[in-house]
């Protein structure tokens, strides 16, 4: 296999699916090479949130990334439609952050406090309002919930259908997608990138490594670096109900299809083959308390899912001196950043450079180390 493409992305889940999708929009030849589903995908475990507030905190660069993402997500979800047919069910009109407690709402109002005082970062528009001010927006919640924080720009999708739209539309701008083709090395030689895979060598101008946890191992073959953190959560899904949740919340969001997922755990654990009734069960507790309905209804499905984490909680876009035309994206926000991911860093890497004021914050570089010093000069 010794086909030449512009571009070979490295990862076929929601990040490099949209980078892909984005660069062939471009009119770039792109090729995707992919471990397939024996993988373990974030992808497909995710909670489905287009989600702003709170994000950033200690990074400012971060909540103005994250808006734009918001912002362009309207343009996504119409340009997928119209080129696949397929409707994502983007809802963005506000979220929640319910507390219950007095407690809680204390630490929830002094978070919001910090992130509106940091210089540099984007205005969330995001507000703490009272249990009473919560009721007029959500009827339904108990006795408990104390209040909680809104922000305007916060949405959900649906987010395998997401994945679906964007392979759907690789077929339509002739992108070629290898499943079950795991990169084992890359090397450069006479100005293409080599990348070896069990079923022989593939040759590209330029490649971006977007294979998530894995990149932190790929990232040195072309003089980069991705430290990176996973953790594991679980999510609860419910039967379907009767539509009662108009806006999603960080824990809780009702699905197009009328079913309820509740989703609030992360664990210093990457065996994602089990479950841990005791987390489900202290979840599915939070939720009943901040809306007393849901205890009457089943739970039908649950799992657990690894997150692509870069150690700080920040994304990584690189690009590297010594292999030109060789970059890396890493981030935990894969839905939310979806948007970015297919307009912006797609059109960065088809003109051949990261704009300056992205590696600027978003560079591996913040966390010292081997191969960071190699891409600090932007």
């Amino acid at each position: 296999m010794r086909t030449e493409y512009d571009v070979a992305v490295i990862g076929g889940g929601l990040l490099g699916s949209a980078v892909a999708w984005g660069l062939g929009r471009l009119g770039r030849r792109v090729a995707v090479l992919d471990e397939g589903d024996i993988t373990k995908r974030a992808s497909r475990a995710n909670f489905a949130l287009v989600w702003v507030q709170s994000k950033g905190l200690g990074m400012p660069a971060y909540t103005v990334w994250t808006v734009q993402a918001s912002q362009a997500w309207g343009r996504l979800a119409s340009e997928l439609k119209q080129q696949t047919g397929l409707d994502v069910a983007l809802q963005q009109n506000g979220g929640f952050h319910l507390t219950l407690g007095d407690d809680e709402f204390g630490q929830r109002t002094e978070l919001v406090k910090r992130m509106r005082n940091q210089t540099g970062a984007a205005d969330y528009k995001m507000e703490m309002l009272s249990a009473s001010e919560v009721k007029k927006w959500l009827p339904l919640i108990g006795p408990e919930v104390s209040g909680g924080s809104y922000c305007p720009l916060d949405g959900h999708v649906n987010s395998l259908r997401t994945f679906r739209a964007f392979h759907t539309g690789f077929k339509a701008f002739g992108i070629a997608y290898f499943p079950e083709r795991p990169v084992s090395a890359i090397s450069k030689s006479g100005g293409e990138f080599r990348l070896a895979t069990p079923q022989g060598e593939l040759r590209a101008d330029k490649i971006v490594l977007a294979a998530g946890n894995a990149n932190q191992a790929l990232a040195p073959m072309v003089g980069l670096h991705a430290p990176m953190g996973p953790t594991r959560g679980q999510v609860v899904v419910t039967e379907r109900t009767m539509p009662f949740l108009p806006h999603p919340l960080t824990t809780i969001r009702q699905t197009d299809e009328g079913t309820v997922m509740i989703g609030d755990s992360k664990e210093d654990e990457l065996d994602d083959r089990t479950l841990k009734p005791s987390i489900s069960g202290v979840m599915a507790d939070r939720a009943q308390r901040m809306f007393p309905h849901l205890s009457r209804l089943n739970v039908i499905r649950s799992w657990s899912g690894i997150r692509v984490m870069p150690q700080d909680g920040f994304p990584i876009y690189d690009q590297s001196e010594t292999h030109p035309g060789a970059f890396v994206a890493c981030c935990h926000s894969g839905v939310t950043l979806a948007s970015n991911h297919a307009f912006e860093i797609a059109r960065m890497v088809a003109q051949g450079a990261l704009e300056p004021e992205l590696v600027g914050a978003f560079s591996a570089s913040r966390f010292g180390g081997a191969g960071a010093a190699n891409n600090s000069g932007y």
